[in-house]
Formats: structure tokens, C-alpha cells, sequence
């Protein structure tokens, strides 16, 4: 596999890290999962900056947002595979 797009830690989770620069809306991606070392594919459906993370699938408003297997949040509104996820759709939790 050449270099990943974005990272998934674990197969729970929803959203990738993106780890490269210049993805825009329409660019076919490649994640790495890395507790699997399996490769996954989503197409992204906006620009999303380096670090920022991608919609593995779709999200339902109110649904918690995993990362490194983690609950990080909660989304404040549905949000689609292949999006941006990021403070305008998700909320913490902490208050």
C-alpha cells in the first residue's frame, strides 16, 4: 500500500485523521486501520484540512463521534461518509 490518506485506529471507530495535505471534495481516499492493519476507501465529500478528521460513515445527530476508540464528542448534526467533521458538527460533551 503507498501512503495513507488518513489514519483509523481502531475498526470502531467513525471518523479518520486526515494526514496529508490538499484533500478536496471528490478525491478518492485511502485509510490505514491500524489495529487491523487493514486498508479502508472513502471518497471525500469536502475539503478537509491536514488533522482534521473524515466521516468513516454516515453519523446521525446526537450519535458519539469515536476516535482512537474513544468517545470524543457528539454529533450536533447528521453528518454524511466522506465529510469533514469537525467544530461545526460536533459538540464535547464536557459541557
Amino acid at each position: 500500500m503507498s501512503a495513507p490518506h488518513f489514519l483509523v485506529h481502531t475498526k470502531k471507530d467513525a471518523v479518520g485523521v486526515v494526514v496529508v495535505e490538499g484533500v478536496q471534495a471528490g478525491m478518492p481516499l485511502t485509510g490505514w486501520v491500524m489495529d487491523t492493519d487493514a486498508t479502508i476507501s472513502v471518497a471525500a465529500r469536502d475539503p478537509i484540512p491536514l488533522g482534521h478528521k473524515i466521516a468513516l460513515r454516515e453519523i446521525k445527530k446526537g450519535e458519539a463521534i469515536i476516535k482512537y476508540g474513544h468517545d470524543v464528542g457528539q454529533a450536533s448534526a447528521d453528518v454524511g461518509e466522506g465529510r469533514h467533521v469537525h467544530v461545526h458538527n460536533v459538540k464535547t460533551k464536557r459541557w
